[in-house]
C-alpha cells in the first residue's frame, strides 16, 4: 500500500527537479541584451500612451465567475437529462429525480445569496458600495 505512495512521491520529486534543472539551465544559457524598447510593456504592437496600468472593475471578474459556475453545473444536467428515461424504466427515477431536485435547489440558494448580494446588478450606486464598505 505504502508502496504505491511512494510512486506519487517519487514522480512529484522527479517533476519538481525537472522543472529546477530546466529553470536553472534556461537562467545560465540565456542571452541577455537588456534595452529599453525590449524593457518597454507592449500593447499590441502600438506605443504604449500614459500609465500602464489600468484599473479594471472587478465587476468583470465577478460576473464571468458567477456565470461560469453556473454554467459548468448546469453542463451536469445534460447527462443526467439523457439517462433520466432509462432510470425510470429501472426503478431509480424518483432517486435521480429527487438527487436532481436537490442539485438545482442548491443552484436555486447560490442564485438567491448572489442576486441578494447584489452581485448581479450591473450598475451599483455609489451608496449601495458605501454601505457595502461599512
Amino acid at each position: 500500500m505504502l508502496f504505491n505512495f511512494a510512486n506519487v512521491l517519487l514522480i512529484l520529486v522527479g517533476g519538481f527537479v525537472f522543472v529546477a534543472i530546466n529553470l536553472i539551465l534556461s537562467r545560465f544559457l540565456q542571452t541577455r541584451l537588456p534595452s529599453i524598447e525590449k524593457e518597454m510593456p507592449y500593447e499590441c504592437g502600438e506605443e504604449p500612451i500614459g500609465d500602464t496600468r489600468i484599473k479594471f472593475n472587478t465587476r468583470f471578474y465577478v460576473i464571468a465567475l458567477i456565470f461560469l459556475i453556473f454554467d459548468v453545473e448546469i453542463v451536469f444536467l445534460f447527462p443526467w437529462g439523457v439517462v433520466f428515461r432509462k432510470l425510470i424504466e429501472d426503478g431509480a427515477g424518483i432517486l435521480a429525480f429527487g438527487e436532481m431536485f436537490v442539485f438545482i435547489l442548491i443552484l436555486l440558494v447560490g442564485l438567491a445569496y448572489v442576486w441578494a448580494k447584489g452581485d448581479l446588478e450591473w450598475i451599483r450606486s455609489i451608496q449601495s458600495v458605501q454601505e457595502e464598505k461599512t
